[in-house]
């Protein structure tokens, strides 16, 4: 998906994975991408780097979306690569590793927060 001049993806869940994947391939078409991670800061770096070697930009960005941070990632994002958020790959997910009827209520709700919101 071509970039339009001077704006910037956002993808959720960006430091691994199908998330990084999704990074890189929309830095090779030309976006500046905003690598969003949870917990993994050192893999959020790597696809950032990733990117940046291959002649891209990038910037790695901070925020439990299950708490809401999307706002300020938008911000953030938009600040740091100098234009509009005009693309969100929301790829952030999480799996409670149980029977539906076993996970607890704390789990289910981390589930329902990050996968729908």
């Amino acid at each position: 998906m071509p970039r339009p001049e001077g704006a910037v993806a956002l993808v959720t869940g960006a430091s691994k994975g199908i998330g990084a994947a999704i990074a890189r391939a929309l830095a090779a078409d030309g976006w500046h991408v905003a690598v969003n991670y949870r917990s993994d800061e050192a893999g959020a770096n790597a696809t950032v780097s990733a990117i940046e070697d291959a002649g891209g930009r990038a910037v790695a960005l901070h925020g439990d979306i299950a708490n809401g941070a999307v706002d300020g990632l938008f911000t953030q994002a938009e600040e740091a690569l100098g234009g509009p958020v005009l693309a969100l790959v929301n790829n952030a997910g999480v799996r409670a590793d149980n029977l539906a009827i076993q996970i607890d209520d704390a789990d289910w709700d981390n589930v329902l927060n990050t996968n729908l919101s």
